[in-house]
């Protein structure tokens, strides 16, 4: 006979207890009908992932310890049904103020009792994650569990998300008597990491010889996005099966003897395999999440006919649908009529209101305004730069007196040069394409154009924004690369520096132009106060501009 097992790759909102449990309640419900005799759900799912300071109070903390007994009590009548279920644990003792005071925990819920907790061993400090701040570890101990009755029953190991990703936990469990290895997740979505997650538990699966199941959460939470894609492997390695990638799921995994070895079967449904499938996925999730998770019904951005806001206009009506978005165009004495008829056919094909505002009225005020107070010198960036700000106060306006979250439109490549105007193109409550370099934009915008993954528009980006060269249009004539390298080479650059950590010798080796070098290194420096006050957006990549990712000081004499 079978054990029958079950994923439930929710989408938990952080903070939100009731709802969170209700999500994992309904969950066993519907895997017990379905015949599972154990549901996994994903790391710290009675909480969200993650709940960062959140964790660093009491009455937070003790109130996931009662919706855990509150799952347990709701889930009582399953009686033959075990239930692993991810939360925070508080730790015994005395607490120091602004201390972790908890374990990063997961409990074992059957018949409506705690049967077995697991506490995790490995607490990950780098990159997004920041878990020996929130949590204490737990011993090297092993949590072993029984699942399923009579000829269906298995032992089951279970480890938290990174105790997987290094030897001894897997190892611990399989000296305990483990059958089959159960990994609990809240593992962000980036470029290559589904690959990296699957040849991780490949060597946990070959180190023990015991097949795995990998539970994963799937949703947006400010800076990350997860995407599920949960999985099996066999005890070689082998995959048994992948569940949906960016959506909740509760997918069914089987697991039998067969000639004294216990083997895995689940189905694996269609899903994006490309690149920028997957990150067109990545970003509509983090763009829907976010506004639904803090209360957005609509959004709002300006539409300048350039490429950027053309793919955040995209992304937003795959999102949200194209009734819940609406479009400003504000052209100013530099607005070629070209990006007016752009902008206008765009937000035609893709059906959203769409309105024009004519700043040069409010330019030409404010330009006499301070005039006495500028002694006479020539324009600068200072005008090119009130122009942004003009459109930043009216897009603000339109925000609070509607509210619609304002998307702000910048890409990867300006933030780290800083060509964006803080309090100008850069005001907004998210930032969508915030970790996209301008490359990406372009080849996201083309492969968007030949695919339609959420049904909503084809090809809803004109042509000639694509192929038009990129320019700010707030001086006569203006083109991005009148300020900056080619961005072929400027992104190829950044990526190095960024992602790699490279430097100056290290680039001028693989062959940069020096004087370019210098350029980038010294704005990518200069650009960071600005950073420091942008709009959240997705981390996607390697190394993002986020909170959690990106941490370098604004007062720098580094050279």
């Amino acid at each position: 006979m079978p054990l029958h097992i079950a994923i439930a790759q929710i989408n938990p909102t952080v903070g939100d207890l009731p709802g969170n449990a209700r999500l994992i309640v309904e969950a066993a419900r519907a895997a017990h009908a379905q015949g599972a005799r154990l549901l996994l759900t994903p790391e710290l799912a009675v909480c969200g992932y993650p709940a960062d300071d959140l964790l660093l109070q009491p009455g937070f903390v003790a109130a996931c310890q009662a919706s855990v007994a509150r799952i347990a009590q709701e889930t009582a009548a399953l009686a033959d049904l075990t239930l692993v279920v991810g939360h925070p644990a508080p730790v015994a003792g005395p607490h120091e103020a602004g201390r972790a005071l908890c374990h990063n925990a997961a409990s074992v819920l059957r018949g409506g009792r705690i049967v077995a907790t697991a506490l995790k061993q490995n607490l990950p400090d780098d990159a997004v994650f920041d878990e020996r701040r929130h949590f204490v570890p737990g011993p090297p101990a092993a949590c072993v569990f029984e699942a399923g009755e009579g000829a269906q029953s298995l032992r089951v190991g279970l480890l938290i998300c990174e105790d997987a990703w290094q030897a001894a936990p897997a190892t611990q469990a399989r000296a305990a008597g483990a059958q089959l290895l159960a990994v609990i997740n809240a593992s962000p979505w980036r470029a290559g990491k589904p690959d990296e997650r699957q040849q991780a538990m490949r060597q946990r699966a070959l180190e023990t010889g015991l097949p795995l199941v990998y539970a994963n959460l799937t949703g947006g939470q400010d800076e990350l996005v997860f995407d599920g894609a949960s999985f099996a492997l066999q005890a070689d390695g082998a995959l048994a099966g992948r569940a949906a990638r960016f959506e909740p799921q509760l997918w069914p995994v089987r697991a039998a003897w067969q000639g004294g070895h216990l083997a895995l079967a689940a189905d694996s449904p269609e899903s994006p395999e490309s690149p920028e499938g997957q990150l067109w996925d990545a970003l509509v999730l983090a763009l829907r999440d976010y506004a639904r998770k803090n209360g957005f019904g609509q959004a709002l951005l300006g539409l300048s006919g350039g490429i950027d806001s053309a793919l955040v206009l995209a992304l937003a009506v795959d999102a949200l649908g194209a009734s819940q978005v609406r479009t400003v165009m504000m052209p100013s004495p530099y607005t070629a009529s070209i990006s007016l008829q752009d902008a206008r056919e765009m937000a035609r094909r893709v059906g959203v209101r769409h309105d024009e505002i004519d700043i040069a009225p409010a330019f030409e005020t404010l330009q006499a305004s301070l005039a006495p107070l500028l002694d006479g010198k020539p324009a600068d960036t200072t005008e090119e730069n009130l122009q942004a700000r003009v459109r930043g106060v009216l897009l603000m306006a339109l925000s609070n007196k509607h509210g619609h979250l304002l998307l702000t439109t910048g890409n990867k490549s300006e933030y780290a040069v800083g060509y964006c105007t803080l309090y100008g193109d850069m005001c907004g409550g998210f930032a969508p394409i915030k970790d996209v370099y301008k490359t990406a934009v372009f080849a996201l915008a083309r492969w968007r154009n030949a695919h339609n993954p959420c049904g909503t528009v084809d090809n809803p980006i004109p042509e000639r924004i694509i192929t038009r060269p990129p320019s700010a249009e707030l001086r006569e004539g203006q083109t991005d690369q009148d300020s900056l390298p080619p961005y072929e080479v400027l992104d190829a650059m950044l990526a190095r520096v960024l992602e790699q950590g490279d430097g100056r010798a290290e680039l001028e080796a693989a062959g940069f132009d020096p004087a370019q070098t210098a350029q980038v290194l010294r704005l990518l420096r200069l650009a960071e106060y600005k950073r420091r006050q942008s709009a959240p957006g997705p981390c996607v990549s390697q190394r993002g501009f986020g909170s959690k990712d990106w941490r370098y000081p604004v007062t720098n004499g580094l050279r």
